[in-house]
């Protein structure tokens, strides 16, 4: 029941992303992605920072400038481009086969065991997300291609690593959020003056769009998912990600007035039949360590221990 929980508490962080579009087109300034990825992450990062009261120390600041760069730094950016480059549809799938990373990561860097079940579950849920998004004239660009392969790559990285460096002692998801945003949100603002130029003038609803996109959409989302991250296997949370573009399709329906073929609720009901099959398949899969933090712990009581084991 306490996993159950967290899944489900874990879970809020992808169906609060698949806001994202709906917010972006209605309320905020067209074609400043970047600016948008800067507002969304350096107020958040800054905001839960303060409130945690609490800095880095050590190697957390570069530990914590690698993970804020590759969750979103790096991955705010291609993801952008990648949606600007090939028509929604192909980059959300792209987004959608960013379990089989982790997947795939996890088992060489945290030694978590992916079953055939779990692989199986990745592969059908970005399958059923195409059914929901893919169109006939969905067009192919090689860059927007490789731009959204490495922004699954970059926060599937970003989420191993998360796992595996785990946290300082005494220091608890909030901060460890507020640092990553903070990170992230600096690498993109040189990115956003090259390319867009002086940020543009914000009216009434894109000043509400952004605050929602700071506080909900990034500070509460990211907190939760790395929270999630702390407690549960990297497989597992990533597993929960399709949820994010069935989100965008529903509010659409619901909000935007766009219409949901029957084939579009035979793949949502796929997606998220292979998200709930998902999380039962790691549930049953035996890990062959509590933690990562516990292997290093071991690892560092059998270093320091003087007697010499024969």
């Amino acid at each position: 029941m306490k996993r159950l929980a967290t899944v489900a508490l874990t879970a809020l962080a992808p169906v609060s992303w698949g806001s994202t579009y709906a917010v972006a087109t209605e309320l905020l300034p067209p074609d400043r992605p970047l600016f948008t990825g800067v507002m969304r992450a350096l107020p958040a990062g800054l905001l839960l920072t303060a409130l945690a009261r609490t800095l880095p120390t050590g190697a957390w600041w570069w530990k914590s400038a690698v993970l804020g760069t590759l969750n979103i730094g790096a991955f705010f950016p291609l993801l952008f481009l990648s949606a600007y480059r090939l028509p929604g549809g192909v980059a959300a799938v792209l987004g959608a086969a960013g379990p089989l990373f982790v997947v795939g990561l996890a088992a060489l860097v945290l030694g978590e065991r992916a079953s055939l079940r779990t692989v199986l579950a990745a592969v059908v849920g970005a399958f059923g997300v195409s059914m929901v998004v893919l169109t006939a004239e969905a067009g192919l660009d090689l860059v927007g291609i490789v731009a959204g392969v490495v922004s699954s790559a970059s926060m599937g990285a970003g989420t191993v690593m998360t796992k595996r460096w785990g946290r300082p002692e005494g220091v608890g998801p909030l901060a460890m959020t507020g640092w990553q945003l903070t990170a992230g949100g600096l690498v993109i603002i040189p990115v956003a003056a090259l390319v867009e130029g002086a940020p543009p003038a914000l009216d009434g609803r894109a000043l509400l769009g952004y605050g929602y996109m700071m506080l909900i959409n990034t500070g509460i989302a990211y907190w939760l998912w790395f929270r999630g991250i702390g407690k549960l296997s990297a497989t597992s949370v990533t597993l929960l990600g399709p949820l994010s573009p069935l989100t965008a399709a529903v509010i659409g329906w619901a909000a935007l007035g766009q219409a949901l073929t029957p084939v579009q609720l035979v793949g949502m009901a796929i997606a998220f039949g292979a998200t709930v099959a998902g999380q039962l398949a790691v549930a049953r899969t035996p890990q062959p360590f509590s933690s990562t933090e516990q292997i290093d712990r071991n690892i560092s009581m059998d270093l320091s221990d003087k007697r010499v084991r024969r």
